[in-house]
């Protein structure tokens, strides 16, 4: 077995609330991460799914440590990155980038196409990091662009005027500029229409296959993660909660919120939907500014017990490849 292209290890990420006006105090934390693990092979994609506000765009935030973390350990290429300098973190992030969620925010409208991807090859040249004269850069903008389905005639052309789904074949362009080995994916589909989003998917696994690339890819939409993803990890409350290949995960689920989140899925089959028994979760998500003692699934769980309030379940291997954060999985007793 080779060692994974990234390692994450009990990473959390915090943020203080503080309180008062002219002397502030930290009262609290939000705990938007909290103790996540996980590893990424070279040449896969994991998917992480789960609701809004799980911690899920937090988290690849972390591991590019555009959020520096508050504990925790990312490992790329072995490599211990949380505690790097800027030039340091400069050099790692040559082979790890990402793809923003929303194609109109992400791109400067004041720059053309051409130089919002030649940007990052003309900051690497100048510090060093990279050798390409500018013929090069522009050669390289051109097939970036003429790859992604665009004329490289667009070049001189600026961020509005193009359709949403244009601009994010251009934001998915310059996070290849680089040539990086893996791409952290931020929902980039879910701002598109649908027939737009099997288009970019469709691409994305085109690029895989051709550049050898590794995504993280992050979406709350589960046809979606079924669609692009080898592996699966599904957060909950900052948590990861179950981790399994695609197959296994739809067609086995095992964690309580897995299995609910998944009955919630429509299904395109009129006489299935309507025969199908949904899970509905009672209350709501609880706040993440509360330091669990307990599972923390557990308030809305149907199968919680008391030893699920008052011990944080360890994510174990039910199954080969199949890890899970459950005592009932642990022991169905």
């Amino acid at each position: 077995m080779t060692a994974p292209l990234l390692e994450v290890n009990d990473l959390k990420l915090h943020f203080p609330i503080m309180e008062g006006v002219l002397f502030q105090k930290q009262v609290g934390s939000i705990r938007a991460v909290d103790g996540i693990s996980f590893h990424v092979n070279k040449g896969e994609t994991l998917g992480l799914v789960g609701e809004s506000g799980c911690g899920k765009s937090t988290a690849i935030r972390a591991i590019s440590m555009l959020y520096p973390p508050t504990a925790g350990q990312v490992l790329f290429e072995g490599n211990e990155i949380t505690h790097l300098s800027k030039m340091e973190l400069l050099k790692i992030r040559k082979g790890m980038q990402i793809i923003f969620q929303d194609p109109y925010a992400s791109l400067n409208p004041r720059m053309t196409v051409g130089n919002i991807i030649s940007e990052p090859m003309e900051i690497y040249s100048k510090l060093g990091m990279l050798k390409m004269s500018k013929q090069e850069i522009s050669s390289r903008v051109e097939m970036l662009l003429e790859r992604m389905g665009l004329s490289r005639f667009y070049k001189n052309r600026f961020p509005h005027e193009f359709s949403g789904g244009q601009r994010q074949r251009i934001g998915i362009a310059r996070s290849l500029a680089l040539q990086p080995k893996i791409i952290l994916a931020d929902e980039p589909v879910s701002a598109l229409d649908v027939s737009i989003q099997s288009q970019i998917l469709n691409l994305m696994k085109e690029l895989q296959g051709e550049f050898g690339l590794t995504y993280i890819f992050i979406s709350h939409d589960l046809s979606v993660i079924e669609y692009i993803s080898d592996r699966i990890a599904v957060m909950y409350l900052g948590k990861i909660v179950e981790i399994a290949d695609a197959d296994t995960l739809y067609r086995n689920p095992q964690h309580p919120y897995t299995k609910a989140l998944l009955s919630a899925a429509p299904v395109p089959d009129p006489q299935i939907e309507k025969n199908r028994q949904r899970i509905i979760l009672k209350g709501d998500v609880p706040s993440p500014d509360v330091e669990r003692k307990g599972c923390y699934f557990c308030d809305r769980c149907p199968i919680s017990s008391d030893r699920c309030f008052d011990n944080i379940p360890e994510i174990k291997a039910t199954d080969p490849e199949h890890y899970v954060a459950c005592f009932k999985c642990e022991d169905p007793s």
